[in-house]
């Protein structure tokens, strides 16, 4: 194909012939000839073109007169239209003689050289398709878009020659040669006019980045002047959190090196004065509603230091906590008076009523999978519903709670056609939903361990969540499936099922074997934004087998195979800012569950569980959990059976082995009948760079566990102990690009001579 390939002359002489001025027309025609009527119109070298479509772009038709005027129009329009070359008009005694030459037609694309950016991204970026007329005009066109393309993604030495290959029929193949260059990056990022931030500081809260070796899989490092636009935001964002109310960019200028293989960034700035907040007052124009009452939704304070962000939190807490009360059109507006002599801003809160808008239209783009319907169900708004700010705000968070969307932009538009009406326009951009982990570890109660999975959380662009995972270990192999259809019937009911299989060996702690095998039905449903009720069916079977002959006698009782059949439900208030990575808010859970209706076991189960997410600073997120449980056995001929127990000690209790706290009879853990324990864990930066995704973490875990229901023998090896167990650690969590690596480090400091201890644990995983 390359054989063929003319030079770009060649190409440039095909699109660009001599294009015949409109100033010579006149004499084209010839002198004192441009008296007298047209009796004919000839078209000349068409030959796709039928000359009566050529006629009809024409300002001049048979019967018309000789007029310079309208020829030099009629030659003006005819190039317009973007089908000719070239086109001239003469005169040949009464008849007009129009010539043109065709522009040629693309029979198909090609992109060579190309490797950074796909031919899919390209087709997507230029205007040119086959079976289009070729101009030179559109080929410089999309020439500067894929340029423009490569220049957002770093590269600014690429070059693209357009070449053409002529075919028969006047067609052509246009080839784009693309020679992509190396990465151009971010040198150096140098900040003018900062006294209170260093440099180091400021360069923390920029998107761009310096190259470095760790970003490869990272474009951060490279130079986009878009990027470098939402800098100045950023700049502006972060010095108006902190008090520099009178802060501004002056400029932001990136220069690119002589060899272009590099941009140097400076940003130049005008700090300003630091300010704190004088008087924050709330005034209220609204019948039945008192300042006062609003005041605990305020987040400013007199006296600290202003803060941007607050003044917004506040509005928007303003703003709920009024709509909440039933006023669905208010208008909170800030106004704010700066004192220069004490440098203090007093901020009032006006509060009144705002205009009475509607919601004429919600218009979604973006979701090229996902169907409309998953995201409009999540709005608390829905056409012809009185606008309110609140809502809309938590339509945007529950948008976001899907997880589907790597950006969810939700804004309003006001009706240009009807003043009383609002457009809300939601802008989505997916991301990759289906999820491949994998894991791997030790313990001291399963071995070494392999954990692989297989997740979509958006099954057919529906929200559906359908999941697979897989567990083998030395000690330890269990398989679920799970399904959950968030809408059962188009109706806000989660309804779904669960399989499993599960073998355990516990020859080390309990000297026994179990099998467990079943599934569950679930349903679902919401009270409210935050109030969630759950129902759920459970049916399986546990065999304990191959019992050792010198296992407890608690153990050797219970070999055999026994059926439960238990029904329970879980109600769940959750205030929490995010489901994903919560930093702020809390969350309690408390369930019931009776086992009895059929089977073999039968019991009472009765579980408490809450968790309290504190923002410290920025990165740093305390979180306080707590559990409890209780079970009654109303069984008066047997015991709880041994799986249905609590166990204290893993994932409840790091430092201790699975089980490892609690009673036990010589080497093997009996679990227990109830159960308390608690956590304490804050999640800190460690000071590398914010893109690494590296999060520590320093923890505290605390737990006590009863005694098992089960008739001591006197002198037998029991021990059982009502003390609580505590252990302190700490643990590293990083975002790395093959999927979260999570590492743990635990050291138990209030323990039991016979508790079984573990020291650490890591997994990690991907996504695709």
């Amino acid at each position: 194909m390359r054989s063929l390939v003319r030079s770009a002359a060649v190409a440039a002489a095909l699109a660009g012939l001599a294009v015949v001025p409109a100033t010579a027309i006149a004499q084209d025609i010839g002198a004192g000839q441009t008296g007298g009527v047209i009796r004919q119109i000839v078209v000349e070298g068409n030959q796709r073109i039928e000359p009566s479509t050529v006629r009809s772009y024409m300002a001049v038709a048979e019967g018309d007169a000789f007029d310079p005027a309208k020829l030099d129009q009629s030659l003006k329009s005819l190039f317009a239209t973007g089908l000719f070359a070239d086109v001239a008009l003469r005169r040949n005694g009464d008849a007009l003689v129009v010539r043109v030459v065709e522009n040629p037609i693309i029979n198909r694309i090609a992109f060579e050289g190309n490797q950074r950016i796909d031919d899919q991204q390209l087709e997507a970026e230029t205007q040119l398709r086959p079976r289009v007329v070729y101009t030179r005009a559109k080929v410089q066109s999309d020439v500067q878009r894929m340029l423009d393309l490569y220049r957002r993604s770093g590269r600014y030495a690429v070059n693209v020659e357009p070449k053409i290959i002529e075919l028969d029929q006047n067609r052509v193949d246009l080839v784009f040669e693309i020679n992509e260059g190396p990465p151009t990056y971010v040198r150096r990022i140098t900040f003018i006019g900062n006294s209170r931030y260093s440099d180091s500081s400021l360069r923390e809260e920029v998107a761009t980045k310096e190259e470095r070796w760790y970003r490869f899989l990272s474009s951060a490092d490279t130079y986009d002047p878009d990027r470098l636009t939402y800098d100045r935001e950023l700049l502006r964002r972060f010095y108006l959190r902190n008090g520099y109310a009178d802060f501004r960019v002056t400029s932001a200028v990136a220069e690119l090196t002589p060899d272009r293989e590099a941009f140097f960034v400076t940003f130049t700035m005008d700090e300003g004065e630091r300010y704190k907040f004088g008087k924050v007052e709330v005034n209220v124009s609204l019948p039945d509603l008192d300042a006062a009452s609003l005041q605990e939704h305020i987040v400013a304070e007199g006296g600290e230091w202003y803060n941007a962000d607050e003044v917004e939190t506040t509005v928007q807490n303003l703003t709920d906590a009024i709509g909440a009360r039933g006023y669905a059109f208010v208008d909170v507006r800030p106004r704010v008076t700066r004192n220069t002599d004490d440098r203090t801003i007093d901020v009032t809160f006006d509060i009144q009523e705002g205009p009475r808008v509607f919601v004429r239209r919600i218009e979604i783009n973006g979701n090229v999978r996902t169907l409309d319907k998953v995201i409009r169900r999540e709005f608390r708004l829905v056409e012809g519903d009185a606008f309110n700010t609140a809502k809309l705000r938590r339509s945007r968070e529950r948008i976001r709670n899907l997880g589907f969307f790597e950006k969810v932009e939700v804004s309003n538009i006001p009706a240009e056609d009807a003043p009383d009406q609002t457009d809300i326009i939601v802008d989505v951009e997916e991301r990759a939903t289906g999820e491949l982990s994998f894991g791997v570890g030790w313990s001291s109660s399963v071995g070494a361990l392999f954990e692989a999975g297989i997740r979509e959380r958006n099954l057919l662009g529906k929200g559906q969540d359908l999941k697979l995972d897989l567990r083998l270990a030395q000690r330890q192999t269990e398989v679920d499936l799970s399904f959950t259809e968030p809408y059962f019937l188009d109706r806000p009911l989660r309804a779904g099922f669960d399989v499993f299989h599960i073998t355990n060996d516990y020859q080390d702690e309990a000297s026994y074997d179990s099998t467990i095998t079943g599934g569950s039905l679930r349903l679902g449903w919401s009270y409210n934004e935050f109030l969630g009720h759950t129902l759920k069916y459970t049916a399986q079977q546990t065999d304990i087998r191959n019992v050792d002959d010198d296992a407890s006698r608690y153990i050797r009782e219970q070999e055999g195979t026994s059926l439960l059949s238990q029904i329970g439900h879980t109600l769940t208030y959750d205030k929490r800012d995010s489901m994903i990575e919560p930093t702020d808010g809390y969350v309690v859970s408390v369930s019931n569950a009776v086992a009895g209706l059929g089977g073999d076991e039968k019991f009472l189960r009765n579980d408490i569980a809450g968790a309290y997410y504190i923002p410290l600073a920025d990165q740093w997120t305390l979180r306080l959990g707590a559990n409890a449980g209780y079970i009654y056995n109303y069984d008066d001929k047997d015991p709880l059976g041994i799986a249905y127990r609590y166990n204290l000690g893993g994932e409840n209790l790091r430092g201790f082995a699975y089980g490892g706290a609690g009673a036990r009879d010589g080497d093997d853990a009996l679990g227990g009948n109830w159960i308390a324990n608690g956590s304490v864990e804050l999640r800190l930066p460690l000071g590398l760079p914010e893109e690494l995704g590296v999060t520590g973490k320093v923890f505290t875990d605390f737990g006590i566990i009863g005694e098992p229901d089960i008739d001591v023998i006197p002198g037998s090896p029991y021990e059982y102990s009502s003390s609580i167990r505590a252990s302190v650690g700490v643990g590293v969590i990083w975002k790395s690009p093959v999927g979260p690596i999570n590492i743990d480090l635990a050291q138990p400091v209030l323990k039991e001579d016979f508790d079984e201890t573990e020291l650490f644990r890591l997994n990690f995983g991907t996504k695709f």
